[in-house]
């Protein structure tokens, strides 16, 4: 084996493993948690409220009972609330906190160049065919999470939270910890605090 084959095998590998690092780079940032976005009401005066509550019924409660989903969305929002100074009311509060979740259907479909055969050829080197484009075609369930936050006395909206991103499909305490994670995210965009 002679030097120029030799260089051209180690660029080969070199390559060869760039694009591994780039696309396990990609992949991972894919995998990251729900896309969030949040807006509010720049005419409410956050600074008034201090108490909140839930809606009854809740928006995501369309079958007329509470189910386990809803429960621990109230649980986690209450939890997100408290942490923020807020003081939970059964009756007469500042702000109402609502949900809305709905699943849907995704399909996504990218193309990505095909794996390029390697050869060796006498005299010239190592070589790499063209090897075209391959089809992925990924279908998955995509949930969206709506928290809103209403005056109680003005019943208007002063601030919304959604979470948009993919639902694994697994054990009940795993659902549990993927809803508390997502309403965590959300209220990561709720600014307000009560003042001491």
């Amino acid at each position: 084996m002679n030097k120029t084959s030799s260089n051209s095998a180690a660029y080969a590998v070199r390559l060869c493993r760039a694009l591994l690092v780039l696309a396990a780079l990609i992949l991972c940032a894919c995998a990251t948690g729900p896309k969030v976005s949040a807006d509010y009401d720049r005419a409410a005066d956050f600074s008034a409220y201090r108490t909140f509550g839930f809606f009854e019924p809740l928006g995501a409660d369309t079958a007329g009972y509470e189910t386990l989903v809803t429960q621990t969305l109230k649980s986690a929002a209450r939890r997100e609330m408290e942490s923020r100074g807020y003081a939970y009311r059964v009756s007469g509060a500042d702000l109402l906190i609502n949900f809305s979740a709905k699943l849907a259907q995704q399909t996504r479909v990218s193309q990505v160049p095909a794996p390029m055969p390697m050869y060796y050829g006498y005299r010239r080197g190592l070589y790499g065919g063209w090897g075209g484009y391959e089809t992925h075609v990924d279908q998955y369930m995509e949930g969206t999470l709506n928290i809103d936050i209403v005056d109680a006395r003005r019943k208007q909206l002063v601030w919304e939270g959604v979470a948009v991103g993919r639902v694994r499909d697994k054990a009940t305490d795993q659902r549990e910890a993927d809803i508390n994670a997502a309403v965590a995210e959300v209220f990561m965009q709720y600014p307000f605090r009560v003042a001491p």
